[in-house]
């Protein structure tokens, strides 16, 4: 067997769930294929900002593995069958118009893949690189005394709630409004919406310079779900802890409104989320520092990895932070 092949078998996990890409080792030049799929439906009305968020999803898997110089991403669209054609001529180039933005932000060859017809909207893309094995990190190092960092709040998915709801002005919205300030539900919608088109391009980079031993991107399956397959890749027997929830201002109590207990047991799916990072604990503080300093968001030391099993849990009374950035 090849010493490239007993790599790629030894390290990606072929059993199971466990990268966030593939990562295929070529045949010439000592290099590898980094690629990832992926798409879903439109949450947004505003067809740039939809593109813009698409984007940031679909980069987000290279990024988890520190890839953050990505030579293409190609965008996939299907539009519904019955789609009015002067709707198409608005909402299409809308989108392409967001991933151009985007690309732009994260130096990368756009590429228009694949229109097609389908039943529903679906909006996606896939993100490629060749890279040096030193271009990339594999997420499987976690160590006993490590800490976990997330690089954006949660919540994501209670911000889509409330504003389906406030558009349906149904018996949801009444009791969102009776228990919040119109401009707070704004506020948290408009925070969500920020948090999703933000590229993890700076937490990607710094991941290198701070010695990141294992990383994953926070999107359907919750923090929680994604803690466990980031465990299930883990070459030490140990757990993670989470001790905190960063969740944008508002959306706790309005989960709680909604009852969406998802959020706080940390499945509710998220799009376009944060990097869940497994840093040295002496490393992470300046993580955090040198993300606020160059984006001017916060990133949170949520958790530690300890002796285990290979299992994710919150802690009883996680804490929560309610985030709102400047």
């Amino acid at each position: 067997m090849s010493e490239k092949l007993i790599y790629l078998t030894k390290y990606t996990k072929l059993r199971g769930i466990g990268l966030d890409c593939a990562v295929i080792p070529l045949k010439r030049h000592d290099l590898f294929l980094i690629q990832t799929t992926d798409f879903f439906y439109p949450i947004v009305d505003d067809p740039i900002l939809m593109g813009r968020i698409t984007f940031a999803n679909v980069v987000s898997d290279l990024y988890s593995l520190g890839v953050h110089e990505i030579d293409s991403v190609s965008i996939l669209i299907s539009t519904p069958e019955d789609m009015p054609k002067d709707e198409q001529n608005v909402a299409l180039p809308g989108i392409i118009e967001g991933f151009k933005q985007s690309a732009t932000i994260a130096n990368v060859k756009l590429l228009l893949g694949a229109v097609n017809e389908n039943p529903w909207m679906i909006i996606g893309g896939i993100a490629s690189s060749i890279c040096a094995r030193n271009e990339f990190i594999m997420p499987d190092a976690a160590q006993i005394g490590d800490v976990l960092v997330l690089t954006k709040a949660l919540g994501t998915q209670v911000a889509a709630l409330v504003l389906q709801h406030l558009s349906n002005d149904n018996e949801q919205a009444k009791k969102l409004l009776h228990n919040f300030s119109q401009e707070n539900l704004d506020q948290a919608v408009q925070q969500s919406h920020k948090s999703m088109a933000r590229l993890n391009l700076s937490a990607s980079r710094l991941m290198h310079k701070y010695c990141a031993h294992g990383c994953t991107d926070v999107t359907g399956f919750g923090i929680l779900g994604h803690a466990q397959n980031l465990l299930d890749c883990q070459k030490e027997n140990v757990n993670f802890v989470i001790e905190k929830l960063p969740i944008i201002q508002h959306l706790t109590k309005a989960a709680q409104i909604l009852n969406h207990s998802r959020l706080l047991c940390g499945t509710s799916a998220e799009t376009s989320g944060g990097l869940l990072i497994v840093l040295p604990e002496s490393c992470a503080k300046e993580y955090c520092d040198e993300i606020k300093l160059l984006d001017n968001e916060t990133a949170w030391i949520i958790g530690k990895v300890v002796c285990g099993s290979k299992q994710a849990q919150i802690v009883e009374n996680v804490e929560i932070i309610e985030y709102l950035s400047k």
